[in-house]
């Protein structure tokens, strides 16, 4: 029989990826929902990855938020994928609305997991959990040996859940004796086809540009295609080498301005909306005073941030797409999808 995955998340961006690429590969696949009616959901999802589930995934109901579910939901499961994490459109004034069900979700699925002897636990981090307090540069780029600083009152909230919630995880698997039953993927910002319409945080910078604003505003992520995160998902749940390892999942630090410039390069007339000029970081500032989504990003004005992927290329053979074809791919995407809607 084929081996059984869980991943936790399956409605989500990356989720619903990571389900349909296991499923290409052979895997039976189970998902968690909160709510069983969203299964309807999940199989729409995977219908736009062009995979016919069958009967090949089940759906489980469990919540981050409760020990109820999660038992059952690991049971028979060789493997197990955390993708789930709460990310919400604007940042809450108190941190734990964040903190909490971020670290004790990761804890309810990992101690469910090691007492049901789960082979390997990935759970997906960000490379927003590498950021210590100094200064990258291109000669000395951040990498899994990194750590952002939880306590530090700069920092997002998100950043610090995602940073509280793998510390959390590294300890217990510590205390657990199974530190190589754990491995965790640190993406970048995440990009690329999508499949419903969950627009995450970074797939909301590629629709702004194709919508149309203004101007461009001086902030650069460092990006990575959606498929290529799934993919490192499965090296770091099959490999070996995995055990007891961070792995940064990253390509390329763009400026929105070179975003734009892609779009305008690959897309031609369907990129007309997408601006030319520059922001200053004054226009920015202030409009951040009005709308909260943009308050997160200005302490990053600015400012570039070098991440390492070196270390899932040489362990793990992992190779990621070009970024401009994660760009054009996601915009093409974003762009069908509104044509239907």
């Amino acid at each position: 029989m084929p081996d059984t995955v869980l991943v936790t998340g399956g409605t989500g961006f990356l989720g619903g990826h990571c389900i349909a690429r296991l499923l290409e590969r052979g895997y039976d696949v189970r998902t968690t929902v909160r709510d069983p009616a969203r299964e309807d959901a999940v199989r729409a999802t995977l219908d736009a990855a062009g995979v016919d589930a069958g009967g090949r995934l089940t759906v489980a109901v469990a919540n981050l938020e409760s020990d109820d579910g999660w038992e059952a939901a690991v049971d028979g499961c060789r493997y197990v994928l955390h993708v789930a994490s709460p990310f919400p459109p604007v940042q809450p004034r108190d941190a734990d609305e964040l903190i909490v069900p971020a670290r004790d979700g990761a804890l309810r699925v990992l101690r469910a997991a090691l007492a049901a002897d789960v082979e390997r636990v990935v759970l997906t981090s960000s490379i927003a959990a590498t950021r210590p307090d100094r200064e990258s540069t291109a000669e000395a780029p951040y990498t899994e040996a990194d750590w952002t600083n939880p306590d530090n009152p700069a920092r997002t909230p998100y950043t610090r859940s995602k940073t509280i919630a793998e510390q959390a995880a590294w300890a217990l698997a510590r205390e657990s004796g199974a530190e190589d039953r754990l491995a965790v993927v640190n993406p970048g910002a995440i990009i690329g086809p999508t499949l419903n319409d969950d627009l995450s945080y970074s797939l909301e910078s590629i629709s702004r540009l194709l919508g149309g604003m203004p101007a461009v505003p001086r902030l650069g992520f460092t990006f990575v295609d959606v498929r290529d995160v799934a993919d490192l998902h499965i090296l770091a749940m099959t490999e070996p080498a995995a055990g007891g390892e961070r792995f940064i999942a990253a390509d390329a630090f763009l400026w929105m301005a070179e975003v734009a410039a892609i779009l305008r390069d690959r897309l031609g007339d369907a990129a007309s909306k997408v601006p030319t000029r520059t922001a200053p970081n004054l226009m920015i500032r202030t409009m951040a005073l009005f709308d909260p989504s943009i308050r997160p990003v200005v302490g990053d004005l600015g400012k570039q941030s070098w991440f390492s992927g070196a270390k899932a290329r040489e362990r793990l053979g992992w190779e990621p797409r070009p970024v401009e074809d994660a760009v054009s791919d996601c915009a093409e995407s974003l762009l069908a999808r509104r044509a239907g809607a």
